[in-house]
């Protein structure tokens, strides 16, 4: 079992809790749409088609799972109406556990060096709380952590950050403003490694005004951190925010074409209706979604699980 496999009565209260307006918005739609009818017919399945889409779930995606469905129907033209969840549960689970979201554990494996986290996202997405609350819930599985400030350019990216080693309890290390990001991200290394770190987490710079320059920038972040540890970063994990909707699908394509993303973190999926997002960001770019941000707690950022995710649609 992995450090963060246990799915508590308490995560699952909160996940049901987060995702709450997604589940009254959308699944409140489609149970409305089932009334009166007997069978699943072509103008309930154009007024899921018109749910999904709307709930952003992404048109490409939507598609995806309307055809499937209809092939379902077409098989068995017995289908009532009333089955029409248990079948869209069912093929949203198959879709994302095609797109390997499930349950994904960091193994340490012993190679006497540390995991290397570099976070990415543009600016207000919810990073820098992400890596505060990734730390809390590495620090109370009993692993040591380093933050590293590489997001030089903004002094407030840096005093954010501050305050979270601060509130956490982390050593965080951090240059002066306008210092070489690569410089920080090979500083924090070094530290972690001569205090023997289990986990380093590096935020980095989020601006999207020029793909090349960012892409150039996470290059050389990456390069200069492989000279200390030859498989670093470990993983990229690009943080969008879910109640954004169709700004998150384009974030998520600006920066998978600016470098390699390993994994997904949704934020602030307790605030929105649009928590649909997460179906069809897992299944457009074949990233697996690592963790949800369910409020604002430091708890409720939770390591994404496939089947609690879509119980808790459905129940």
């Amino acid at each position: 079992m992995g450090i963060f496999d246990f799915f508590s009565k308490e995560k699952k209260q909160s996940l049901d809790q987060g995702l709450a307006k997604t589940k009254e918005s959308v699944f409140g739609k489609i149970s409305r749409a089932i009334i009166g009818k007997s069978k699943i017919d072509d103008e309930l399945l154009d007024n899921l088609e018109e749910i999904l889409i709307s709930s952003d779930v992404g048109v490409s995606t939507t598609l995806k799972i309307i055809e499937r469905i209809e092939k379902r129907v077409a098989k068995d033209k017995f289908l009532n109406a009333s089955e029409l969840n248990a079948i869209l549960r069912e093929e949203i689970s198959n879709l994302l556990e095609e797109n390997h979201s499930h349950n994904h554990n960091i193994d340490f494996d012993g190679k006497g060096y540390p995991y290397v986290i570099m976070v990415v996202g543009v600016n207000g997405v919810g990073k820098t709380t992400t890596i505060g609350k990734l730390a809390h819930q590495f620090k109370t599985s009993g692993k040591s952590v380093y933050l590293g400030a590489a997001d030089t350019f903004r002094a407030a990216a840096v005093d954010q950050l501050v305050i979270w080693s601060q509130r956490v309890g982390v050593p965080i290390v951090k240059q002066n403003m306008g210092s070489d990001p690569a410089s920080v991200a090979y500083d924090t290394l070094k530290s972690a490694i001569a205090n023997k770190a289990d986990v380093v987490i590096i935020d980095t710079a989020g601006r999207l005004h020029n793909k090349i320059n960012l892409m150039n920038e996470l290059t050389k972040i990456k390069n200069v951190m492989k000279k200390l540890i030859p498989d670093a970063p470990q993983e990229v994990l690009l943080v969008l925010d879910g109640s954004t909707g169709q700004n998150a699908f384009e974030q998520a394509k600006q920066f998978t074409l600016a470098t390699e993303v390993t994994a997904l973190a949704l934020t602030k999926l307790d605030g929105t209706a649009k928590g649909g997002v997460v179906i069809g960001i897992s299944d457009q770019f074949k990233i697996p979604v690592k963790y949800i941000g369910i409020g604002e707690k430091m708890e409720d950022l939770q390591i994404f699980n496939r089947k609690e995710f879509v119980d808790s649609l459905f129940s």
